[in-house]
């Protein structure tokens, strides 16, 4: 097939549109392996910073950015003009909830339109933001083949599942399999061997339902788990039981355990959002998902539990939130990255704030915060600092921190995240969530 010989010859051009933490990631990595590279983004910020050669990504190394950009291999635009030179397009756009917690798909309709503005035979699009099950097939494919080009033969659809993990220095794009469902047998063929130039190992699947249906499962996994574990965190707190001991010990089990770990909340653009897309679609068919119902309701309960503990742990003291002095140590909504989004640092932060905490935070990540038209900035860690604080809220352990010095100093220590797990505290100032 003429098409798959000009992919492995690299011979195609490459736009992504959306230039996030899903987007700048792909474009790079297809850019590296070769490949001519257009990004696309309304945010004529990060669409100036790829052009210069510059990273907003941690995971992105600003040397290989503009390595690839003084390569000609490598550019970014406004302009959905430019998708009438490209060869393939990869949708990498937001998916978020809307306030009623329903999928708001607005960002893959409206890149839909514009590719379908200037598609043409040959063409291959790709879908990586995350979406409920028929998504690609009942929204994206109508209004492809309303241009009266036909799917399998004149262009090429399918679904692929991103899977970017910020921070996780083992897994990256190119070493995390690719899943992939084509609308046809012949659009998985030609759209895995596209990510087989860039990708060590891609795996063909029957469908882009499938596909779409493989990345809710993940997330939904995960987001299960974690509101189990944090029940049990809760369970252990009522019966005196240190749970993270009780983790440890049931992760000696060789088979049948997984470890999960209880925290503040689930947070992130996956987790906590992820799962509602499928409960979405489910009860469009009359069917009430009640595992992801369960699990959004415990998760969302953590940050008022954390805050709960707080007061407890303040009253021994014969203290109150109101007038404490109170540090929240690491914001994002996981270590050793500048994330925010739904972080539940977020709503503990609003929740001590309101009972009338003196409240500041520290995170190397993140140095300015907005909680309700409030600007918070990050403190600097000094012992004296520790010293003079009623209450210290580890929420996100990232590993820049010593935690072993942040004891020592500390007068109370709140440890959401089991951070403290391997410290001796014979003193008995910490307490875990």
């Amino acid at each position: 097939m003429r098409l798959k010989d000009k992919i492995i010859k690299k011979e195609i051009t490459i736009g992504i549109i959306g230039l996030g933490y899903v987007g700048l990631p792909l474009a790079v990595r297809f850019a590296s392996a070769g490949f001519d590279v257009t990004g696309i983004d309304t945010d004529e910020g990060k669409v100036t910073k790829v052009n210069e050669g510059k990273s907003y990504i941690p995971d992105v190394k600003k040397e290989e950015i503009k390595r690839l950009v003084s390569q000609g291999k490598l550019r970014a635009t406004i302009d959905y003009d430019a998708l009438g030179n490209l060869d393939v397009i990869i949708i990498c756009v937001p998916t978020p909830l809307r306030k009623t917690k329903d999928p708001d798909i607005s960002y893959i309709v409206r890149a839909v339109r514009e590719i379908g503005k200037y598609l043409r035979k040959g063409h291959i699009v790709v879908l990586e933001s995350t979406t409920y099950p028929g998504t690609t097939r009942e929204l994206v494919l109508p209004e492809l083949e309303s241009s009266g080009l036909k799917v399998g033969k004149d262009f090429f659809l399918a679904f692929s599942p991103e899977r970017v993990d910020p921070g996780n220095s083992r897994y990256n794009i190119k070493n995390t399999p690719k899943v992939v469902g084509g609308i046809t047998p012949e659009c998985t063929e030609i759209v895995k061997t596209l990510y087989s130039q860039a990708i060590d190992e891609v795996i063909p699947v029957s469908s882009s339902e499938v596909a779409e249906m493989a990345k809710l499962l993940e997330n939904t996994f995960r987001a299960t788990n974690i509101a189990l574990v944090n029940e049990m965190a809760i369970m252990s707190g009522k019966l005196g039981v240190d749970v993270g001991e009780a983790i440890d010990a049931a992760s000696t089990k060789p088979f049948g355990f997984m470890p999960f770990y209880p925290g503040p909340g689930s947070g992130g653009p996956c987790i906590p959002i992820d799962p509602h897309y499928l409960s979405w679609k489910l009860r469009t068919l009359n069917y009430n998902p009640r595992f992801i119902q369960l699990a959004e309701e415990i998760n969302s309960s953590m940050p008022s539990y954390a805050v709960e503990k707080i007061s407890q742990v303040l009253n021994k003291s014969r203290k109150s939130i109101n007038g404490s002095r109170i540090l929240i140590l690491g914001v994002a909504y996981k270590k050793n990255v500048g994330d925010i989004r739904e972080a539940p640092a977020l709503e503990v932060i609003n929740l001590l704030l309101d009972k009338g905490a003196d409240l500041a935070y520290n995170d190397p990540y993140v140095p300015r915060l907005n909680i309700e038209g409030k600007v918070l900035k990050s403190v600097r860690l000094e012992d004296t600092l520790l010293k003079e604080m009623d209450c210290v809220v580890i929420i996100t352990d990232h590993s820049l921190y010593d935690f072993e010095w942040i004891v020592r100093n500390a007068n109370l220590i709140i440890d959401t995240r089991n951070a403290t797990r391997d410290i001796k505290d014979s003193s008995g100032k910490i307490t875990k969530l």
